[in-house]
């Protein structure tokens, strides 16, 4: 993950609270030429004007503050308060960056969708609709500038992935060397049962022992391949820890053999027996291919999950959309409420209608962190809250089953596998082309 993505990472999942610090955010945006005029508050001042959009040194102060608390709660570290407050300040005025030009790209946010979000706020902080908006007049706060924040964040979000999405390119020779790659990493977790006839050399042995040995060894291959059964020479000649099995190893992952057994057998057809005598540091080895179960590329296992989306905004931060949904995890497993209908009430997602049903998926159709997530339950379980790009997702998986996986749908997964490695440098150039093109003015703290 890039400096960039960071920075904006930081600023989202340190944003103020909806009730602590409302009025640093639900205050109408001052145009630039009428914020040079504007005198600066003897608690507050103006840091940077990006294009129509003001950056003052209360936000500022707010998420460094945040930001700080978040590493005393979690253990992590920090740069030194310069570069925790340049960080802070680059990852505000990207956000007011891409805050305009969604405005200006046509991006739209439905009203249900804004409802679902304000929802969202008032329940994280424990309180109806009418209660958080009793709370916001007590603090000043315009409603109608509340959620035309909101609905801002949300367009933001919806145009970053629909610009950057439409950056990324994926050539066929890309996916070419994936499928390749992967077939390779399939190939070395086949399972394999080697039986040997080993023949040990002394360490460091003159050459007239090695070649004795050599000698012996040929030998009983040459028994082998003169119709004696494998398993009654490695009884007689063998000299490693397998001779009574016949030689027989054992079936393994060819990960957990030598990489000269694996290499050695690997052109072999089952019941085949190596043309040479191995030659290894404990002296030289025949080896018989008793089985080879190979890993199926073309067979995936799929899962159908459902989740439910909260997306983080400046009122209502990762940290609290987490603890809303690890209560709701609670109800779940409680049995006081069920998955399906929490997610049509509050998922910010378009699979709310549907109780978050995400339908039958295979590998790589997610994000990674939603599918590590996956990968970790079984049937019927219930992930902590997962922060992805997209938000924070409480997920269930419902079932999963093994299907066969055509060439096409391989291909398919490899994409959306590489679009996913691609997309943080694409939102890194994405997001710098755009404050290359914005008006930035910074400005100095008042004397």
């Amino acid at each position: 993950m890039t400096d960039k993505i960071l920075s904006r990472a930081v600023a989202i999942a340190f944003g103020a609270s909806v009730l602590a610090t409302a009025a640093a955010w639900a205050q109408p945006a001052a145009p630039a030429a009428t914020a040079k005029a504007s005198p600066a508050r003897s608690a507050d001042y103006i840091v940077a004007i990006v294009n129509n959009e003001l950056v003052t040194q209360v936000e500022v102060d707010q998420r460094v503050a945040r930001a700080k608390l978040e590493a005393l709660r979690s253990g992590a570290r920090l740069p030194p308060d310069p570069e925790l407050r340049k960080q802070v300040l680059d990852a505000l005025i990207e956000e007011r960056v891409i805050v305009t030009y969604a405005r200006d790209s046509g991006v739209k946010v439905d009203e249900p969708e804004l409802d679902r979000a304000v929802a969202n706020v008032a329940s994280a902080n424990k309180m109806s609709l009418d209660k958080l908006q009793e709370r916001l007049r007590a603090e000043g706060i315009d409603y109608a500038r509340f959620r035309a924040n909101l609905r801002d964040q949300m367009m933001a979000e919806r145009v970053r992935e629909r610009e950057v999405s439409g950056r990324i390119r994926v050539t066929d020779a890309e996916i070419d060397n994936a499928l390749a790659a992967r077939q390779a990493q399939m190939a070395s977790t086949s399972e394999l049962n080697i039986a040997q006839i080993l023949v040990t050399v002394p360490e460091n042995a003159p050459p007239e022992v090695v070649a004795e040995r050599r000698e012996r060894a040929l030998a009983a291959l040459a028994r082998v391949r003169s119709g004696e059964p494998f398993a009654v020479v490695a009884k007689a000649v063998s000299e490693d820890g397998n001779r009574d099995k016949g030689g027989e190893i054992g079936p393994k992952p060819s990960d957990r053999l030598p990489d000269l057994f694996v290499e050695a057998v690997r052109p072999l057809a089952v019941g085949g027996v190596t043309a040479e005598p191995i030659r290894s540091g404990a002296g030289f080895h025949i080896l018989k291919l008793l089985s080879r179960v190979d890993a199926n590329v073309a067979s995936v296992t799929q899962t159908r999950a459902r989740h439910i989306l909260l997306r983080p905004s400046t009122a209502l931060p990762v940290e609290a959309a987490a603890k809303r949904l690890a209560e709701f995890r609670e109800q779940i497993l409680a049995g006081s409420r069920r998955f399906e209908d929490l997610a049509r009430q509050y998922s910010e997602d378009g699979s709310a209608a549907s109780g978050g049903d995400l339908g039958w998926a295979s590998p790589g159709s997610f994000v990674p962190e939603f599918e590590e997530a996956l990968g970790k339950l079984q049937p019927g379980g219930i992930s902590t809250p997962i922060v992805s790009r997209f938000g924070v997702h409480l997920i269930q998986v419902v079932e999963r089953r093994q299907m066969a996986v055509d060439p096409k749908e391989l291909r398919e997964q490899a994409r959306n596998q590489l679009r996913e490695q691609k997309f943080g440098p694409a939102y890194t150039d994405w997001a710098t082309e755009l404050k290359a093109r914005a008006y930035i003015e910074m400005r100095e703290p008042p004397q």
